[in-house]
């Protein structure tokens, strides 16, 4: 029987328990032995590695977070830890495993693959959805509505106030859940690393807004620009606005797995075994244009994401201050 073990590492998002219930039971399913790696390459490490059963992921579904735990490892970067931690697994037998993680997650397991001989694939678990060579990863469908019931909720103090309020979301470098949760938020401003705006331009739309009355602006700023606080003085400043800033912070990793997270969790799981069973050893899956397709983890883990530009697109028509409406 194969041995095959799964680990979560970097920042937890909801959708990882549902991955390790799909990783089970598929994994019996395919007459193979799971296993669970407690804390990531930590566990790898400490061989924090136990034989995984269905009655570990009962009722696991509903719940954000990882059953497993997670752990970013700065022991994983030295050689001599590495060569612990395939020494752990050669020790129980297993052969293959499942990362769910970012870029850094499959750099490390990349370099891990070729001194060890585990075979390896990753899954794209992250909700800055910055992961190069896929559209989508684990966990951004339900941050995504997490902030969507944040800027509505923020919404209905902000209508009734005269109010300005700056919404912080995550993301890192990467402008994806602000100008999604932007646009679909119906937010007045959107400031992201992709499409520099200079607040200062919308300063003459906003005065004529006003003027015809309206008496509340929702701004959503990416964390990558670190100037939430910046803005929210402009709207004083300039505009006479009481203003407030409102950093979403670690809410967004967590809460209920949306549906179709549970589902890619499943699909992402099902789509990693498979391809293990058939000698691709090395390997992140990706999912692009509604299909599943697998690339190395050079192409992956190796090139920055770049926003899909048909989305930018909307993003600068929507906001950029030209076409603020007087």
């Amino acid at each position: 029987m194969d041995k095959i073990a799964i680990l979560c590492s970097g920042g937890d998002v909801s959708g990882m328990n549902s991955a390790l219930k799909r990783f089970v039971e598929y994994a019996y399913a395919k007459n193979m032995q799971p296993y669970f790696v407690y804390n990531g390459y930590e566990g790898l490490i400490d061989n924090r590695i136990v034989e995984a059963h269905f009655a570990d992921v009962a009722g696991i579904m509903t719940r954000g977070g990882t059953k497993i735990k997670s752990a970013r490892s700065a022991r994983f970067k030295e050689p001599s830890y590495r060569a612990i931690a395939a020494e752990n697994l050669r020790q129980k037998g297993i052969t293959k495993l499942i990362v769910l993680g970012g870029d850094g997650s499959f750099r490390g397991m990349e370099r891990f693959h070729h001194e060890s001989g585990i075979a390896f694939c990753g899954i794209p678990s992250t909700i800055d959805n910055d992961i190069n060579g896929t559209d989508y990863c684990l966990g951004v469908d339900t941050a995504l509505n997490v902030i969507k019931n944040a800027i509505d909720s923020i919404r209905d103090t902000a209508s009734s106030f005269r109010r300005a309020f700056v919404i912080e979301t995550m993301g890192r470098d990467c402008g994806y859940l602000a100008l999604v949760s932007a646009i679909t938020s119906g937010a007045e401003v959107c400031l992201i690393p992709e499409i520099p705006i200079d607040i200062h331009e919308y300063k003459g739309c906003f005065e004529s807004q006003i003027r015809k009355g309206r008496d509340y602006f929702i701004v959503v700023v990416s964390e990558g620009l670190k100037n939430a606080p910046e803005i929210a003085r402009w709207f004083e400043e300039e505009l006479g606005f009481e203003s407030r800033v409102s950093v979403l912070g670690h809410i967004q990793r967590g809460g209920n797995p949306s549906v179709y997270d549970r589902l890619m969790a499943y699909k992402f799981v099902t789509h990693a075994i498979d391809t293990l069973l058939t000698g691709n050893n090395n390997s992140v899956v990706c999912y692009t244009k509604s299909h599943f397709n697998f690339r190395t983890i050079a192409e992956v883990a190796f090139n920055k994401y770049v926003l899909d530009e048909d989305l930018l697109i909307l993003g600068r028509e929507q906001f950029a201050p030209s076409h603020c409406q007087m």
